[in-house]
């Protein structure tokens, strides 16, 4: 496997791989972590000791993943892949957390990167799945060139479309996954009295070409409470919930809950 195209972090300029190290002209030098992965992500860069999603988040949404209830959204990420990409793309997960959706794009001809500020996440993405490049880095200041990608997806993740159409070769394409509106609206209505369907009006693409736009639904059955709270954990409405409804859905053998994603394919102008 070739070696990847990273820029330093700090100067922006290329980074070279003299192993174990990524090493830019002006000496900055990046340490290749045994797991495969490399940490772009400079100590003033971070918020916080540790950011990104914790550990129990991480391995929570990576039990959930691994039992195949978003497979259908995996399904018609690969499809679209498939009709509108190169088959030798440079391909970029955007806020790849596990690496659960990044390696699904995985082919023989094409190059496959993943990218989040959660190193818990990225630490397990690049143990497992070693025919992929991950890196610890922030979205705000992608450590790739410009130009880079024919493709990129971003499911779930803060989507900031300047730094990503930098890293965006013209005729380029960018999916994102957002929620419907009725996305778990029924682990919802447990939580919150008066549950709202997600806004979908808004859009923080402005300059992208909207290519399509589709609407995934599905109904998702749970048999084992195990399974519902790791769902719950992998939400933003996981620390509203009461005791007396984690104790509910915890000893629960019959749920059925909605999956509803909001799938739309961008393409840069040339």
């Amino acid at each position: 496997m070739p070696n990847p195209d990273y820029i330093c972090p700090i100067c922006r300029s290329p980074l070279q791989l003299a192993a174990p190290s990524f090493r830019c002209e002006n000496n900055h030098c990046f340490d290749k972590a045994k797991e495969g992965y490399v940490n772009l992500l400079p100590v003033q860069f971070k918020h916080s000791k540790d950011p990104g999603d914790n550990k129990a988040m991480v391995n929570a949404r990576r039990a959930f993943l691994e039992k195949q209830f978003y497979q259908p959204l995996v399904n018609k990420l690969v499809e679209l892949y498939q009709e509108f990409g190169l088959p030798s793309a440079n391909i970029l997960d955007a806020g790849c957390g596990e690496g659960y959706y990044t390696h699904q794009h995985k082919s023989d001809e094409n190059s496959v990167y993943g990218v989040d500020i959660a190193k818990n996440a990225v630490k397990i993405a690049a143990k497992k799945y070693k025919d992929c490049h991950f890196s610890v880095g922030t979205l705000s200041q992608l450590p790739f060139t410009d130009s880079y990608f024919q493709w990129m997806v971003s499911i779930y993740a803060p989507i900031l479309e300047q730094e990503f159409s930098r890293v965006i070769a013209d005729k380029g394409f960018l999916v994102t996954v957002t929620p419907a509106e009725n996305h778990l609206i029924e682990l919802k209505s447990l939580i919150y009295r008066d549950a709202q369907p997600h806004d979908t009006s808004k859009t923080p693409i402005r300059q992208l070409t909207l290519v399509t736009e589709q609407q995934l639904n599905y109904q998702m059955e749970f048999n084992q409470g195990e399974d519902i709270i790791n769902l719950l954990s992998m939400t933003p409405f996981a620390f509203k919930a009461s005791e007396a409804v984690v104790e509910q859905l915890k000893s629960s053998t019959n749920f059925n809950c909605q999956a509803d994603f909001l799938i739309r394919l961008y393409q840069k102008a040339s």
